[in-house]
């Protein structure tokens, strides 16, 4: 059984050997925060919180080599920034998807919000499945650790005992609670905003709200719960399908919506310009409009 000293060691090792990819951000007017190497052609990422201007941003390296960066896209629903500054041969981490992780695992926090690199020990507290933020971006697994993340951790690299780059930390996803960005969602959003300079997300323009149907509607429908528009936003795919405020939504393409993540599942990037079908009731009668799903501008 390895002794104190040589956890230690072990341990001491890994921030070193991980904070030459974890640099500093200047990007608001507080503390600075943490960003990743991401490749070795000068791209960076971040938490999307902690960027709170998008010029003059600039980027200090473990070597004291502070460049400015230039903001690529940004995305609110997985609190990621992407950040590129005019450098090659920088050091990435080793990014892994992290087969294995469990409950109970150490886990490592490497941050700069400073000149030097700092770091915090915790344990994964929980693991899950697919989920989808309160800001609505989509997460292909649940990863929470015990980590207090101090003041400029937030975008700070998470790397396991073995020294795999797991995600970066942010306490931007759910107010109180320190998640972790996998590297599976970090590639998506990350190759995304390469591309577009933002996530492409499917669009009807409402606002909706869960509802209990009342009981004697519920043969009817088919289901206890439904979503309420409460709003249609004018010259909106949802305006030109016929949808008006009070219709209960039933299904969009055969699946029923219950809760307001249920219809942001199934307005997706691939939805983008298809005509889905929307099953609703409207004044106690079940009736189907179709919707031909648009995208922010």
């Amino acid at each position: 059984m390895a002794s104190k000293q040589d956890l230690s060691e072990v341990f001491a090792s890994l921030v070193e050997a991980s904070s030459a990819s974890v640099v500093r951000v200047e990007a608001r007017h507080r503390t600075p925060s943490t960003g990743v190497v991401w490749s070795s052609d000068g791209v960076v990422i971040t938490a999307h919180h902690t960027v709170e201007r998008e010029d003059g941003i600039e980027i200090g390296f473990a070597d004291g080599k502070v460049l400015p960066a230039t903001l690529i896209g940004r995305d609110p629903g997985s609190d990621v920034a992407v950040l590129k500054v005019a450098a090659t041969g920088l050091t990435a981490p080793n990014w892994s998807e992290a087969d294995g992780l469990k409950v109970g695992h150490l886990a490592l926090a490497v941050a700069r919000p400073g000149r030097t690199a700092r770091a915090a020990m915790g344990i994964v507290s929980a693991l899950g499945g697919e989920w989808r933020t309160p800001s609505g971006g989509r997460m292909d697994r649940y990863l929470q650790t015990d980590l207090e993340l101090q003041p400029g951790f937030s975008g700070s690299l998470l790397v396991d005992v073995s020294g795999r780059a797991i995600g970066i930390n942010t306490s931007g996803l759910w107010r109180g609670h320190s998640l972790a960005i996998p590297t599976t969602a970090l590639r998506r959003t990350v190759d995304a905003l390469l591309a577009h300079g933002r996530i492409r997300r499917g669009f009807v323009g409402i606002g909706t709200f869960p509802v209990r149907l009342p009981s004697k509607l519920e043969p009817q429908a088919g289901q206890s719960n439904a979503l309420l528009v409460i709003a249609v936003q004018p010259d909106s795919p949802a305006e030109r399908a016929g949808l008006t405020l009070g219709d209960a939504l039933l299904s969009i393409e055969g699946q029923r919506l219950g809760q307001v993540d249920d219809l942001l599942e199934a307005l997706t990037e691939e939805a983008i310009g298809k005509d889905l079908k929307l099953r609703i009731l409207r004044a106690g009668q079940i009736q189907e409009l179709g919707v031909n799903v648009g995208t922010r501008s």
